[in-house]
């Protein structure tokens, strides 16, 4: 489907729940400096041919304006003439909708989640345990074990991608940059707001247990 084809009222549809959970999470402090940045895929879908909203690079987010975000196509380039530049972290969202069919991708920085990545980085996941959030992913067996994973960073995104493709794990739906910041997706808005707000309850859990576990 060319983006042509995309009914106007689906790309302002997306472009609002954008705006407001762009809101919302600055509201939390979720975007220090210019961090971060939030997806919602448009239109019809195939692995090859797909377009989404992002958010533009180095916007303030804790401000609202006609220039936030921009559509893009499969492969990270703009759906449309603009003088907008997508995300520096563009590619790994096209990565993600591409192996995951996703419709929402949401990428936040926070002190818990940095910790626990690097906390957990030897083992390249991050583990817990029996936590009652673990069902936000739909995960319902009593005393169920996650590993969220995580990948390394690196100034160059494309190298990132690869990592990010060998280390998705079906079950999760999200994947941690090291000492960067979680990547949480679903199918839709809601259920990757829902997600991303597990995961951080889980992160901040998990510290703050090693911390007790480590005094103790």
């Amino acid at each position: 489907m060319s983006f042509a084809q995309i009914a106007l009222e689906d790309k302002q549809r997306v472009l609002a729940e954008l705006t407001e959970v762009k809101s919302l999470f600055a509201s939390r402090g979720w975007f220090p400096g210019t961090s971060g940045n939030l997806s919602i895929r448009v239109g019809d879908y195939s692995p090859e041919d797909f377009h989404f909203a992002i958010t533009a690079s180095g916007k303030d987010k804790s401000l609202s304006t006609p220039e936030d975000f921009l559509f893009v196509d499969q492969a990270g380039k703009p759906s449309e003439p603009t003088r907008l530049k997508p995300s520096a972290e563009t590619l790994i969202h096209c990565e993600i909708y591409r192996q995951t069919g996703c419709g929402a991708i949401f990428h936040i920085h926070s002190v818990y989640n940095s910790i626990v990545s690097e906390l957990f980085w030897e083992r390249k996941a991050i583990p817990v345990d029996g936590v009652e959030l673990i069902k936000a992913f739909n995960i319902w067996e009593d005393d169920a074990h996650i590993d969220i994973p995580i990948v390394s960073n690196f100034t160059h995104i494309p190298s990132i991608v690869p990592e990010v493709t060998e280390r998705l794990d079906p079950r999760i739906p999200g994947i941690m940059l090291r000492k960067h910041g979680i990547y949480a997706w679903g199918a839709n808005a809601f259920e990757a707001k829902r997600h991303l707000e597990a995961f951080e309850f889980l992160f901040e859990y998990v510290y703050r247990w090693e911390l007790l576990h480590r005094k103790g």
